[in-house]
């Protein structure tokens, strides 16, 4: 009869833990006091993986509307998390209440049986005294067989006890638990996720409609980078991950690359979250193996530079083929022209809103960085340009709107310091401040299809919101 007390310590137990989840999980939102705290009206600043974030626009002395805007990360609002995370405590709390119903309906039957045992003692307790005046009329044999049940009945009064206070106890647990399933369906109403699926679709379908926006802005200069945020972290030191630049936001595949040179082992996983959980991917074995980490997907393709050699390589996920391969002319390989951190870096290919692109160098162009616009079909080079800047000074290079942006080093301290425009064929020194939070850089890609900086950083997946300064004029055109 004591199996109900023991389950009472589990509700304990398991209401503590719901409650301590709650708390971490949900600490914008549920107060010290266990109260719905409502975001609005409130001055934090919502960090850029968070949402959509659009700046102030302004007015250029020429009457051009100037404006900036900083996309978040393609497949992890926080919202939606936070909303899936909500379900997942109301699912909880559901069990929970579920669980103390059926210990509520069990310790009742018990305590009506321990009622009645109370009866039996006190009619027990009863004919003894009358027996005790009357003994002489009882045999002795009798009379001790009494007392003895008495005896075994004893012990039931601090049990009958025990199962009042722990009754009281459940209908205390039980309208804590009423109070926190009100708490939660509060914060849901708050939040507006009575109906997460359909809540997805419309992220998704103002994802789509914002992504449409900025398309239509056109391409933008590079004002700002935003704090990293930390995907993962797994591999070694080295390596590459990206998505698709190309492919329509509902394709969120990411692909992984482990190690610097020799590899051929890509992991292509079906979205973000089953890639920071590591589950649900696919294995393709390249029949070359690569060098460096400048990889890139593209519509579909890896394009990447084949190990002791300065061919490009375009290997084709479906088909797991290669569809050509060509050899860049004159381009330096087997670390002649690196990054400054080495690493077979001497080829490094990259995407944006105009195409595909090659950064190398070459002995006639004297270690300086060559910047190439290719055939994303044939890797045909369709025209070259020569930025002046020498490749071992640089960290890592990336690509937005056809100007080739570069790094002064992959170690912290690290800050975006040269800029190339190919429309113009001129460059320029910035001093854009980059984090580098763990230290050691081997690869940084644009994607031009989410906006975002892909990262490898020292064993560690990461990304960086950008924020592109756009001119429009009044009319609205470009």
């Amino acid at each position: 009869m004591t199996v109900p007390l023991l389950k009472i310590g589990a509700v304990l137990s398991t209401m503590a833990m719901v409650t301590n989840w709650m708390s971490q999980t949900l600490p914008s939102l549920v107060g010290l006091n266990g109260t719905a705290v409502s975001r609005a009206g409130t001055s934090e600043k919502i960090s850029p993986d968070e949402g959509w974030q659009v700046f102030t626009s302004a007015q250029a002395p020429d009457g051009k509307c100037l404006c900036t805007a900083v996309i978040p990360v393609q497949g992890s609002c926080s919202r939606d998390l936070r909303s899936l995370q909500l379900r997942q405590l109301l699912e909880k709390v559901q069990n929970i209440s579920q669980s103390m119903e059926v210990l509520d309906l069990r310790t009742f039957r018990d305590l009506q049986y321990v009622r009645n045992t109370e009866a039996l003692m006190k009619g027990l307790d009863s004919r003894l005294r009358v027996a005790s005046e009357g003994h002489k009329a009882l045999n002795a044999r009798n009379f001790q067989d009494l007392k003895e049940k008495m005896r075994e009945l004893l012990p039931l009064l601090p049990v009958l006890e025990q199962y009042k206070a722990d009754s009281r106890l459940i209908v205390h647990l039980k309208d804590e638990v009423r109070n926190l399933s009100g708490i939660l369906l509060a914060i849901q109403e708050e939040m507006g996720a009575y109906d997460y699926e359909e809540l997805q679709q419309r992220v998704l379908l103002l994802e789509a409609r914002l992504h449409a926006c900025l398309q239509k802005l056109g391409c933008g200069k590079l004002t700002g980078v935003s704090n990293p945020i930390t995907i993962r972290a797994s591999g070694s030191r080295f390596g590459s991950w990206m998505t698709d630049t190309m492919t329509p936001s509902t394709d969120s595949r990411v692909w992984y690359m482990d190690g610097y040179y020799k590899g051929r082992r890509v992991l292509e996983f079906r979205s973000l979250s089953d890639f920071v959980s590591g589950q649900n991917f696919v294995q393709h074995l390249l029949p070359h193996p690569w060098a460096g980490t400048g990889h890139v997907v593209f519509n579909g393709s890896l394009y990447y530079n084949k190990f002791q050699s300065n061919v490009a390589v375009r290997y084709h996920f479906r088909s797991r083929s290669v569809l050509v391969q060509r050899s860049l002319a004159g381009a330096g390989y087997n670390n002649t022209f690196p990054y400054s951190w080495g690493g077979f870096s001497d080829i490094d290919f990259m995407v944006d809103e105009s195409g595909l692109w090659a950064v190398y160098t070459t002995n006639q162009n004297a270690g300086n960085i060559v910047v190439s616009r290719m055939d994303p079909h044939t890797l045909e080079v369709l025209r070259s340009w020569d930025t002046g800047y020498p490749k071992r000074s640089a960290g890592e290079s990336f690509m937005i709107c056809g100007i080739l942006y570069v790094t002064n080093s992959h170690l912290a301290g690290a800050k975006i310091y040269f800029a190339y425009h190919t429309n113009t064929s001129s460059y320029e020194y910035t001093d854009i401040p980059f984090h580098n939070q763990y230290s050691h850089i081997s690869m940084l890609d644009y994607n031009p299809r989410e906006r975002v900086l892909y990262t490898w950083n020292n064993g560690h997946q990461v990304i960086y919101n950008v924020t592109l300064f756009h001119v429009i004029n009044t009319a609205g055109e470009l």
